[in-house]
C-alpha cells in the first residue's frame, strides 16, 4: 500500500482506536497515550501489513497487545508513594567508571589549552607525535613534551599513580609550614 493511502486510511480509524482504548484504560488520558504508542508501532511496521487484509482488525490487535504487555510491566511495578520500599533498597556503585570519568572530564579541563589539545591529539585521536607538532605548528620536541606533562598533571589530578607524577608533585608541592609560625622566625644558635 502506498503510504500515503496507508496514512490516511490509519488516521481513518483513530476514534473507534481511542473508544475502545477509553473502554481498556478507564481513562480518556491513558485512552490517549495508547492510542498514540499504537499509531507508533503501526507506522513503525507498516511494512508488515498486507495489503486487501483488514487494518481495523490488525490495528485493534497492536493496541490490545500494548495495552496488556503495559499491563503486566505495570503489575510488577511496585507503587511506593511514600518511599518506604525504595528506602530500603540498596545496590553496590556500578558506574564508578562514571564518577571516574566526570573527575577525568574535570581534570583535562584544567590543563593549559597548549597541553590539552598536545594530548587529545596525540592520544585522543592517536595522531604521531611529529603530526600533532604539524598540526600544532610547534617543533616535535615541544609537542612530546606538552603530552608529557599533560599526561602528568592529569595523573596527579585524578589521583593515578605514576612514579614520575608523584615526583613532580612532590616537587610543586610548598614546603610544610611549622605548627607554631614564631619558630620560623626565631634565631637559631648557627645564627647568633
Amino acid at each position: 500500500m502506498e503510504t500515503n493511502a496507508f496514512k490516511a486510511e490509519l488516521i481513518s480509524y483513530l476514534p473507534k482506536l481511542r473508544g475502545h482504548a477509553i473502554a481498556l484504560t478507564g481513562s480518556s488520558v491513558a485512552a490517549d497515550d495508547l492510542v498514540q504508542d499504537t499509531m507508533v508501532r503501526a507506522w513503525r511496521f507498516r511494512d508488515g501489513f498486507q495489503d486487501g487484509s483488514n487494518m481495523g482488525a490488525w490495528l485493534n490487535r497492536i493496541l490490545r497487545n500494548t495495552f496488556y504487555t503495559a499491563a503486566v510491566a505495570q503489575k510488577r511495578t511496585v507503587q511506593d508513594v511514600d518511599g518506604r520500599h525504595a528506602a530500603q533498597l540498596s545496590c553496590k556503585p556500578e558506574q564508578e567508571w562514571r564518577v571516574k570519568y566526570g573527575e577525568f572530564q574535570a581534570a583535562l579541563l584544567t590543563l593549559t589549552p597548549e597541553s590539552r589539545d598536545a594530548l587529545l591529539l596525540v592520544v585522543g585521536e592517536g595522531h604521531s607525535y611529529e603530526e600533532a607538532a604539524e598540526i600544532a605548528g610547534c617543533p616535535v620536541g615541544t609537542m612530546k613534551s606538552r603530552v608529557n606533562r599533560a599526561r602528568e598533571r592529569l595523573a596527579e589530578l585524578i589521583d593515578m599513580d605514576l612514579p614520575k607524577a608523584n615526583a613532580r608533585a612532590a616537587r610543586r608541592a610548598p614546603p610544610a609550614r611549622p605548627a607554631n609560625p614564631r619558630q620560623q622566625w626565631a634565631p637559631t644558635a648557627s645564627a647568633a
